[in-house]
């Protein structure tokens, strides 16, 4: 089913200006200099890597590697898929951010890949930390905005919305379901795709695709089914996501990001400070340098 494009709730409105400057439809972006460049097109520095079945940090069969400038997922040495989901995740945590990535697909799925996985990948947003996923389990418990290629026929939108281990609220609807589609249009072939994910904390996500609003939720909390093998101590049904980790998903088919970028909303908010910004949503005046 696709989903509906959603009106903000009233509790909300406090973002108001913010989310006109950071308007899909309408992206203004005279801030340039301030964007985090997290993929720093040389290596996989600042980067930490889980794979299901493997320990953190072992970047099994070179899954996740650096080659021309380009971060790409791979499975060359691979035999067999196996179930071996893996993620790439940054070292820092965010909580109020515009997170961007440029993608494409490219070649063919690894052979014992599922179906459902073919041109899919995804940035998990609000992850759990990665130190704390057992050996065995498959996915971040976190919000992830799936990136879909197309298969060349019918429709296939991109920047969709799954829940492995969590659930929002689409408008006053608690949301259950793992997956919703969103309002894109369908990328075929090997094409760079930008897409674009505002998020305020535990109150609202967007997605964006190519200056376009595709979907858009409230309220993320843990909960719900989606995930496996984890730690119960760490799923604690009910937590608001109010910040967590990023994180690159290989779920078996090869995929490029040329650029990962992110734009911090939360900082300095006292004018006087040198690293005041006006665009910044939420204040943590405990950095503001004078």
């Amino acid at each position: 089913m696709r989903n509906r494009r959603l009106t903000v709730p009233w509790k909300l409105i406090m973002y108001s200006f913010m989310m006109a400057v950071f308007s899909c439809e309408n992206p203004s972006r005279p801030y340039e200099k301030e964007w985090i460049q997290l993929f720093n097109g040389k290596d996989l520095s600042g980067w930490k890597v889980k794979i299901s079945g493997h320990n953190l940090n072992d970047n099994f069969g070179h899954t996740f590697r650096v080659e021309d400038g380009i971060l790409k997922v791979q499975y060359d040495q691979y035999d067999s898929f196996r179930a071996q989901f893996g993620h790439l995740f940054y070292e820092k945590k965010f909580s109020y951010y515009l997170l961007a990535v440029e993608y494409r697909f490219t070649g063919e799925q690894c052979k014992g890949g599922p179906d459902w996985a073919k041109r899919n990948s995804g940035a998990m947003l609000h992850s759990q930390d990665p130190a704390t996923m057992l050996k065995d389990q498959d996915f971040p418990i976190s919000i992830e905005a799936q990136l879909l290629g197309g298969l060349g026929e019918g429709s296939r939108p991109t920047a969709n919305l799954c829940t492995p281990g969590t659930q929002v609220h689409l408008g006053d609807t608690l949301f259950t379901p793992h997956c919703i589609s969103s309002l894109s249009k369908t990328y075929d072939g090997d094409q760079w795709v930008r897409a674009e994910f505002l998020v305020l904390g535990d109150s609202l996500i967007r997605h964006c695709v190519e200056g376009e609003t595709v979907i858009e939720y409230t309220r993320p909390e843990i909960g719900g089914g989606a995930v496996n093998h984890f730690d119960p101590k760490v799923k604690v049904d009910g937590t608001p996501l109010r910040d967590g980790y990023i994180a690159l998903q290989s779920e078996s088919h090869p995929v490029e990001f040329r650029k990962v970028e992110l734009l911090d909303l939360k900082g300095c908010k006292d004018p006087k400070s040198k690293n005041y910004k006006s665009y910044y949503v939420k204040a943590d005046n405990s950095v503001c340098l004078y």
